[in-house]
């Protein structure tokens, strides 16, 4: 059973990094953005989606952190 589990796995992350690379192979228009005046080089269309993906994976999780953290009940010293 672990090794199915194992199995499982392994083939969604190929399956995941096979989508990505189709994605930036699809997407190869060169594009520049602006964000406050700051100009980035001009890159693929690919590459600020994948690193706003990115970002979203692990803003998620540090939001969730922190709201768990607010929730957690104060030891009452006695």
């Amino acid at each position: 059973m672990r090794n199915i589990k194992r199995l499982i796995f392994f083939v969604i992350v190929l399956f995941v990094l096979a989508v990505t690379v189709v994605f930036m192979l699809e997407n190869q228009q060169p594009v520049a953005l602006v964000f406050f005046g700051w100009s980035a080089p001009e890159l693929s269309v690919a590459v600020p989606v994948i690193f706003a993906l990115l970002a979203g994976m692990l803003i998620g999780p540090v939001l969730t952190w922190v709201a768990r953290l607010r929730k957690k009940p104060k030891s009452r010293l006695a």
